[in-house]
């Protein structure tokens, strides 16, 4: 799944970049991008957030 991940993006960049695309074709396309690219960068977000309660309540446990 994320070999497929990859090749759809390297696919929506093409076509974002695609002289001879329609304009309308190229703005979905960049659309996909800035919308995926937030939703990773809220995910990664939470992540490091959720890394950061983990260490904090092992540390309160160890300190018990």
């Amino acid at each position: 799944m994320q070999q497929a991940s990859g090749a759809a993006v390297s696919s929506i960049l093409k076509i974002m970049l695609d002289q001879q695309a329609p304009a309308s074709t190229k703005l979905r396309a960049a659309e996909l991008v800035l919308t995926h690219g937030a939703k990773a960068i809220e995910i990664e977000d939470v992540e490091a957030r959720v890394a950061e309660l983990e260490r904090a309540a092992e540390e309160s446990k160890n300190k018990r």
